[in-house]
C-alpha cells in the first residue's frame, strides 16, 4: 500500500487500546530496521523526520528511502511524519515533498500564536483540492524539557499541559492529534538526579507520569488521539555496554515502559521513540570496534547496529505499544 496519513490508524488505535510507534529516522539502516520489525510483526508504523535529520541526510534522500521501505513492506501502513516542525514554511515544504503527516510545534510561543500558526498549517494540510490528499497535523500544548536535535528546553522551564486549554485549541485549529506534556522528556538524560529516587542498586527511578492530566484531557476530548513525545525508556543494558566500551553516560534514565503501556491503553495513540534507537545503534558499534579492532568496513559495524535497532523496535511494538498484528 502507498504511504498513509495517521487518521485511520489513530481511530483504530484509540478504539482498541494500543498506540502506534513513531520512530525517528536519519539513515538507511534505521529505516530498514524499523520497517523490517514492523513488517514481521504486522504492525502499523510512523517514520518521523526531524529538522536535524533533514539537514543531515537531505529530505529527498529520506523520502526515497522511506518509499523503498514501503515497497519492501507492502502489507503494513506506513506514515511519513515531520517531527517538531518549527514554522509554517517547514511544514509546507514537507507536505509538498510527499510527507503524509506533519507536526507544527509552536508550543514555545504564546498560546494565541500557537493557535494562529497551527491553524495556518492545518488549513494548508487539509486542502484536499490542492493536492488530492489529506495530510494529518499534530500540534503541541505544554513544553517538554530536554534536548532532541534542534529542540532544547532547559530543566525548570518546561510546563505541563493545561487541560482547560485543549478543547479551545483543537476547536480553533482543526488539528488532528495533540502532543501533551505529562512528565516525559527529550533525550537520554530525561531527569536530573534530584528529581528522582534511587533503587537498591543505585539506579535512578524517575518521577511517575501525570496520569491525572492525561485523564482530564481524555475527558475533555473524548475519542481524540493524544501523542507522547520524549518517550524513550533508555535501556540500561545498552547504557552499560556503551559505558563499558569507551562511552560516558552516567545517570542516563528514561520513562518506565509499564507507564507508557498504561498510557497506550488510554487516549495516547502515538508514542515517540528516538533515543532508544540511538543507544542500541551506538552500543552495537562500540562493542563491535572493541571486539574487532581490525574491522574498517562500515557494513560490518552498521549491520550490528541495524540488528540492535530492529530488536528495540520489536520489543517496543509488542511490550510497550501493543500494536503487533494491528496492521
Amino acid at each position: 500500500m502507498p504511504l498513509v496519513n495517521s487518521k485511520e490508524l489513530f481511530e483504530k488505535a484509540y478504539k482498541e487500546g494500543y498506540a502506534v510507534g513513531a520512530f525517528n529516522v536519519n539513515n538507511m539502516e534505521i529505516v530498514q530496521a524499523i520497517t523490517e520489525a514492523a513488517g514481521e510483526l504486522n504492525s502499523p508504523v510512523i517514520l518521523q523526520v526531524s529538522s536535524g535529520a533533514r539537514k543531515y541526510a537531505n529530505a529527498r534522500y529520506l523520502v526515497h528511502m522511506v518509499q523503498a521501505a514501503v515497497e519492501n513492506n507492502p502489507n503494513i501502513p506506513i506514515v511519513l511524519h515531520l517531527d517538531h516542525g518549527d514554522s509554517f514554511e517547514l511544514c509546507k515544504a514537507c507536505i509538498d515533498d510527499g510527507f503524509t503527516s506533519v507536526m507544527i510545534d509552536y508550543s514555545g510561543h504564546s498560546y494565541e500564536e500557537n493557535v494562529e500558526v497551527t491553524k495556518k498549517v492545518c488549513d494548508y494540510a487539509h486542502d484536499v483540492k490542492a493536492r488530492g490528499r489529506y495530510v494529518t497535523v499534530e500540534a503541541e500544548l505544554g513544553t517538554l524539557a530536554g534536548v532532541e536535535d534542534d529542540v532544547k528546553v532547559e530543566f525548570g522551564k518546561s510546563s505541563y499541559t493545561d487541560p482547560e486549554q485543549v478543547q479551545d485549541f483543537v476547536t480553533r485549529t482543526g488539528v488532528d492529534s495533540l502532543a501533551i506534556a505529562i512528565g516525559t522528556s527529550h533525550g537520554a538524560y530525561k531527569f536530573k538526579a534530584d528529581q528522582c529516587t534511587r533503587n537498591k542498586d543505585g539506579i535512578l527511578v524517575p518521577p511517575p507520569l501525570r496520569f491525572d492530566i492525561l485523564k482530564e484531557v481524555e475527558k475533555r476530548l473524548p475519542g481524540f488521539p493524544i501523542v507522547l513525545h520524549g518517550s524513550s525508556s533508555v535501556p540500561q543494558e545498552y547504557v552499560k555496554i556503551i559505558n563499558e566500551h569507551g562511552g560516558k553516560m552516567p545517570d542516563a534514565i528514561g520513562i518506565p515502559e509499564d507507564q507508557l503501556r498504561e498510557a497506550a491503553k488510554m487516549a495516547v495513540c502515538k508514542i515517540n521513540i528516538d533515543s532508544d534507537l540511538r543507544l542500541g545503534m551506538t552500543a552495537a558499534i562500540r562493542l563491535h570496534f572493541d571486539e574487532h579492532p581490525d574491522h574498517f568496513d562500515p557494513r560490518q559495524y552498521l549491520g550490528d547496529g541495524r540488528k540492535n535497532v530492529k530488536d528495540v523496535v520489536k520489543h517496543k511494538i509488542v511490550e510497550v505499544l501493543g500494536s503487533d498484528n494491528k496492521a
